[in-house]
């Protein structure tokens, strides 16, 4: 079987979590994979901002999501069922970034910081494995961790943990997935230029042009160095990949 050069997702449904923002990774991964021919399905908690987002890709749809809820998502993975017949791709990339160090770090930043970037990459990840069990096309899986779950990160404690859990999940799902032909990775990236690395650090200029040196690269990493390690990871050429985490960090974490 070959692939059009250009449209490797052509047929393939994906559906990509914290989609709304258009600057953020999610978005990104849309535009991208929407480019190569696939269906994209944009979700998250923010309406009007996924609706607009979605709006402006061609190929692509919005869903509202709240991936801590298993009832949330056994709805929009059923209505993908139904409307399209197959799942092929799931992005699980929403998150959020409650920063602090341990003693500062209170119940409801330990809470909601498991609830969204743990429990909600949980439940995408069995929701979604259990419609490509059933359709039987096999399927690709990809889970946005950080570098926070590659090592101890000064002030992460309850984010880092959440992205520690990540990649054991994904290491155990790949294991437990693979005899179905369904792949799971995990991207960590660096210091990327969204929204949320600016509102976790109230980030100056000279904070950024900091988080730019730390880099071998030289800057700040963008939506679209995630958006491309992830197209390889549910594209015609990583088909023997699974069980892996890729740092995207400009060599940070080197």
């Amino acid at each position: 079987m070959t692939t059009e050069i250009g449209k490797e997702l052509a047929g393939q449904v994906a559906l990509i979590t914290g989609g709304a923002r258009a600057k953020g990774q999610g978005a990104a991964e849309g535009r991208l994979f929407a480019s190569r021919g696939a269906t994209v399905v944009l979700a998250d908690v923010i309406d009007e901002d996924g609706e607009a987002t979605a709006g402006s890709i061609d190929g692509a749809e919005y869903v509202h999501l709240d991936v801590t809820s298993e009832e949330s998502w056994d709805q929009v993975v059923a209505d993908i069922m139904a409307r399209h017949g197959r799942l092929d791709i799931l992005i699980n990339n929403a998150g959020i970034a409650r920063m602090g160090r341990l003693v500062n770090t209170t119940m409801d930043d330990w809470q909601i910081t498991m609830a969204v970037n743990q429990t909600g990459v949980f439940l995408g990840m069995r929701a979604a494995a259990r419609a490509m069990i059933e359709a039987g096309n096999g399927g690709s899986i990809v889970n946005i961790s950080s570098v926070a779950g590659m090592q101890g990160l000064f002030g992460s404690t309850a984010y880092g943990a959440s992205k520690w859990a990540v990649r054991g999940m994904t290491k155990i799902a790949a294991k437990e997935l693979g005899r179905h032909q369904i792949r799971v990775n995990s991207i960590h990236p660096g210091f990327i230029d969204t929204d949320m690395l600016n509102q976790a650090g109230g980030l100056d200029d000279e904070q950024r042009a900091k988080m730019a040196r730390s880099a071998p690269i030289g800057r700040i990493g963008l939506p679209e160095d995630i958006a491309g390690m992830a197209f390889y990871l549910v594209g015609p050429t990583s088909t023997w990949v699974t069980g892996q985490e890729f740092v995207v960090d400009g060599g940070w974490h080197g």
